[in-house]
């Protein structure tokens, strides 16, 4: 007779580790209460820890000390165009009434700390309630000295994502990086930066200096552990505990087997949507129908375990979005031991001198708009149900100025890339076609029209450069249009992008306190979602940056704000 497994209690249990459920577990354990978080992988951190780490939220305190001036009611203009028929008025008033206040919480009790994106646009800044900048914010760069050993823990970056495994910030650091060559001052903040990392690979194996998602995903850690949460790792949750209808506690699986772990105030949902699940995504990824149309760079564990869980209590899963992710073009990446890597793009597209053709040559979208927008047209111009791939097309100083991808600009040799397959080129047009697969007297006619557009500076096929959002990932530098140059000198190159995901969209209907809904539009007692295993508020569009991560935080604070809160009704089923 197997042995019963052992029994532990607490208030919350939260199930995952990236930015929904670190959110949760700070705020409530902040509020006093016992938290364990669950987290399956051996790494703490989830798709947050391999995000930019930006997060859209209006009228946001560190926006507003920036100056930026906004309000709720363009913030909710905003979100019911974006969201149309989806729009969900309870989680979307929640939101914008909690996301300020969450913010202050984070900034001023815990050590996760924000920088503003001011200029940072949504991506729809001409729509009703749209704005040039203000909404995004970021997490400011964390020493990775202050985890200790728990450090180690910490899931790493997206190798494609680094140079030699450094890290690279988003805006003015990057911006060195790509004036490497060209500005005496970027030559020397680059130098320091590269001198400071080998020395951290010396003397602790890794880069200490985290940024982006990754310094998100820390200063989380950090705050969770300092408030006394247990943050265990390599511990899946099997099965929800349910008494009278309500969830009292989950089985979660450990390296020294069953733990039953009995929860006085909730178990919350976190474990990152489901863009390694393959089943679900053949029902609900069209281009993926036969599991060979998308590569995600999410963790091979976000393998949808928390919508599963959530529906065994008898909640839904939005199906009805006409999006069920957040879309990415990616490049996959050879690697040396036979795999590949996955590199989204999401700024490169902006660039000027760059297009994006379809395999006959001929383009089909403002490259410059958002990396959603960037698939939705995609799979507009392809074959319905069919996996969706194109073409990135450059010239050799765009390459040496941007490089391409996982390509590095000049003095990074690009050899070694063609020689993978990862780059392909050619000394002609017509030649760089063969090579890549491209119908050449399509990609020759199209690269003929663009040239003649950039005589004035106007792309009329498209209008790239058009939005404050095209020309915000642009090149300031290139005038008058910063997302258009000619593409005239070779060699050419291309590399392909096919379908990815940020995160899904799909996930658990909630209400306006992250309480997952049963099929009558009740809360289920006892159960809250958070993150990507809660249904995006943006109806399955995608409004800016940081739309997945800033609602995670949010709602993993109204989560933790709602159990701390909650009384012997909210507990039990009625």
């Amino acid at each position: 007779m197997a042995a019963a497994p052992k029994r532990v209690e607490c208030d919350v249990l939260v199930v995952g580790s990236g930015a929904g459920g670190l959110a949760a577990a700070v705020a409530a354990a902040a509020r006093g209460l016992k938290v364990i978080v669950a987290e399956k992988a051996p790494y703490v951190g989830g798709t947050t820890a391999l995000s930019g780490g930006f997060m859209w939220v209006p009228n946001n305190p560190i926006s507003k000390a920036d100056g930026i001036v906004d309000s709720v009611e363009e913030a909710r203009t905003y979100l019911r165009h974006e969201a149309g028929n989806h729009f969900n008025a309870d989680c979307v008033d929640s939101f914008l009434a909690t996301g300020p206040e969450a913010i202050d919480f984070f900034e001023t009790k815990t050590k996760v700390q924000f920088e503003p994106a001011s200029a940072f646009s949504d991506y729809h800044p001409t729509a009703p309630g749209g704005r040039s900048g203000g909404r995004s914010i970021k997490a400011r760069n964390f020493a990775g000295q202050e985890l200790g050993p728990e450090l180690k823990r910490l899931r790493p970056p997206l190798p494609e994502l680094t140079f030699v495994g450094l890290m690279i910030g988003s805006g003015p650091e990057l911006k060195h990086f790509f004036n490497v060559t060209r500005s005496v001052a970027s030559a020397a903040y680059v130098a320091k930066r590269l001198v400071s990392h080998a020395r951290d690979l010396a003397f602790n194996g890794r880069g200490m200096l985290l940024t982006n998602g990754n310094a998100l995903a820390a200063r989380l850690f950090r705050s969770a552990l300092d408030f006394g949460a247990e943050v265990w790792t390599d511990a899946p949750v099997e099965r929800l505990i349910r008494v009278n209808g309500a969830v009292t506690g989950a089985i979660v699986g450990t390296k020294d087997g069953e733990v039953e772990v009995i929860t006085h105030r909730g178990v919350v949902l976190a474990a990152g949507g489901f863009p390694q699940d393959k089943a679900r995504r053949r029902a609900m990824f069209p281009h993926d129908r036969d599991n060979t149309g998308h590569y995600s760079p999410a963790p091979e564990t976000n393998t949808g375990d928390g919508l599963a869980l959530g529906e065994t209590a008898g909640g839904l899963v939005e199906n009805g979005y006409p999006n069920a992710a957040a879309w990415v073009p990616v490049s996959r990446v050879p690697r040396s031991d036979g795999t590949f890597g996955v590199f989204p793009h999401f700024i490169d597209r902006a660039k000027p001198g760059l297009i994006a053709v379809l395999p006959n040559g001929r383009r089909f979208v403002n490259e410059a708009n958002s990396y959603h927008d960037f698939c939705q047209a995609l799979f507009a111009a392809g074959e319905p149900n069919k996996p969706a791939h194109a073409f990135l097309i450059v010239d050799r100083p765009f390459l040496r100025r941007f490089g391409l991808g996982f390509v590095k600009p000049f003095p990074v040799p690009v050899g070694p890339q063609v020689r993978s397959g990862y780059l392909k080129t050619g000394g002609t047009i017509r030649d760089l076609a063969a090579n890549a697969g491209i119908d050449p007297a399509g990609l020759e006619a199209t690269i003929a029209e663009w040239n003649r557009d950039m005589a004035n500076g106007e792309d009329h096929a498209f209008g790239k450069g058009s939005t404050a959002y095209n020309r915000f990932n642009g090149d300031p530098e290139w005038q008058p249009n910063p997302c258009l140059a000619p593409i005239e000198t070779g060699p050419f190159y291309a590399v392909e992008v096919v379908v990815g995901d940020l995160g899904t969209f799909a996930g658990l209907k909630t209400d306006g306190d992250a309480r997952v809904l049963d099929g009558a539009g009740r809360p289920i007692p006892g159960l809250y979602a958070s993150g990507n295993d809660m249904a995006s508020i943006m109806g399955g569009n995608y409004p800016g940056g940081g739309i997945t991560l800033g609602p995670a935080l949010t709602f993993g604070y109204i989560a933790a704000r709602h159990m701390a809160g909650a009384t012997a009704a909210d507990l039990t089923a009625a």
